[in-house]
């Protein structure tokens, strides 16, 4: 077992799952933050278990042609990111590796390597922001949370963001500052303003924003308003109404303040519809490169059902109907359904439709129906498939299941499920969607064993 707080020399062999340098310091495992693979370096041990040990690095003896200086100031203190201290090269080979290893690991292949779709930038890519806000010296500020921690640290200008995002956080700061404003304190449940909620429609330029309020109120809301009309592409105002316990972000009540409550945006030559609560890829250069290869391994025909589940507002489904004879959208956040249903009719498409519930529970009920799905969509959330949707999915006996995935470890599980259940693995590729964070998108496509 290390010794807390001692020096040891370590080389960086792997990565975690969240881009944390592993080495092996006397049999044990050390996982280490702002390490690249390669590197020599006097690691710090911070906290030492049985089998594993956290630690950081003080000196670096021998450093990777992959380091590079961080253009983010707060890039250490701040969760959002995690690879500023890298470049771009490395990062997409990392994640690459991460989705590989899961599929031959949890999955049961034994692929030598998964292609990457590279993202062309990692500068002001992400349409979606949501800020935490706090208190110092009686003044509110707003950033995002320290990793591991609910501490918020300011940050005045986000990289990864789009300059009207940011702006819109100053506007709201300065309003909350001038009217006194409180910060929500979640230990004592008490404050007003919980979250600013940015969302910027990548090709519209239209902006939403949601203030989130242990309340359903704000004073002098019409001098809030007046501020952003200054905003470029500045569109709604919402109140998310959010009175509850918990780190749960946004309300089930929603107050509009201001235009008409969603903004729209263009995606694979559709025009969708963005409520607060609404799902859409937050990189949409890198969503429609995502989405047009999903798309193209479906292998689409006119004859062909197709069937998405976890459809969020219909994104993916709306693409797909062109090209087969009937889509079908579940989605369980009604709101997400009712956005879905009129962004079939905004885009004059009729061979849509689009139930809202859970999405194991309304395959099972089309499959009672006697639908019969050719080819299933899923993009689920992080935890997955869950054994109701492994199960329709198997009694749907699908020729194809393109999945979606934001997690490669419950991807890979579940590729293992559906193998015992006759499917084998056609093709696999991860997708950057998330520059300079730790996640990463990927696309399988699993067919009938015949």
């Amino acid at each position: 077992m290390l010794i807390k707080n001692q020096i040891y020399e370590a080389v960086i062999t792997d990565y975690t799952a969240e881009g944390q340098g592993v080495a092996h310091i006397e049999g044990c495992a050390v996982f280490i933050p702002n390490a690249i693979r390669g590197e020599k370096c006097l690691v710090r041990i911070e906290k030492a278990a049985k089998t594993w040990a956290a630690g950081k690095i003080t000196e670096l003896l021998e450093k990777s042609p992959h380091r590079v200086n961080r253009e983010c100031p707060v890039a250490k203190l701040c969760g959002g990111c995690d690879f500023w201290h890298m470049d771009y090269e490395e990062e997409a080979a990392l994640k690459a590796e991460r989705v590989r290893q899961c599929l031959n690991r949890i999955g049961g292949e034994s692929l030598e390597q998964i292609p990457i779709l590279g993202a062309p930038t990692c500068h002001g890519y992400r349409n979606k922001a949501q800020y935490p806000v706090a208190s110092r010296k009686n003044k509110v500020y707003a950033g995002f949370f320290r990793a591991g921690t609910h501490q918020v640290v300011e940050n005045e200008r986000c990289l990864i963001l789009p300059e009207e995002t940011d702006l819109v956080k100053d506007t709201v700061v300065d309003y909350v500052n001038q009217f006194r404003v409180s910060a929500y304190d979640e230990v004592a449940h008490a404050g007003l303003l919980r979250h600013i909620y940015v969302r910027r429609g990548a090709v519209s330029g239209q902006v939403l924003v949601c203030l989130v309020i242990n309340g359903r109120r704000i004073p002098k809301p019409e001098a809030l308003t007046e501020r952003l009309k200054k905003i470029p592409g500045f569109t709604t105002l919402v109140l998310s109404v959010n009175t509850k316990k918990g780190n749960a972000i946004l309300g089930d009540e929603f107050i509009t303040l201001h235009g008409p409550g969603y903004i729209e945006d263009t995606l694979c030559g559709l025009t969708f519809r963005l409520s607060p609560r609404s799902f859409y890829q937050v990189n949409h250069h890198q969503a429609q490169r995502l989405y047009e290869a999903a798309i193209s391994q479906a292998e689409i025909t006119k004859e062909d059902t197709v069937l998405d589940l976890y459809c969020g507002v219909g994104t993916i489904t709306l693409a797909m109907a062109s090209a087969a004879g009937k889509v079908i959208g579940v989605e369980v956040i009604p709101q997400a359904v009712e956005d879905a249903k009129d962004n079939a009719k905004r885009n004059g498409i009729e061979n849509a439709e689009f139930f809202c519930g859970d999405a194991g529970q309304a395959a099972l009920e089309l499959e009672a129906k006697g639908i019969k799905a050719d080819v299933v969509v899923v993009d689920p959330p992080r935890k997955g498939l869950n054994a109701d949707t492994i199960e329709a999915l198997s009694r749907f006996a699908p020729r194809r299941i393109v999945y979606v995935s934001c997690d490669p470890a419950t991807l890979a599980r579940d590729v293992a499920l559906l193998k015992e259940r006759g499917y084998v693995l056609k093709n696999a590729m991860a997708a950057d969607l998330f520059p300079r964070c730790a996640h990463v998108e990927s696309v399988v496509t699993m067919i009938k064993n015949a």
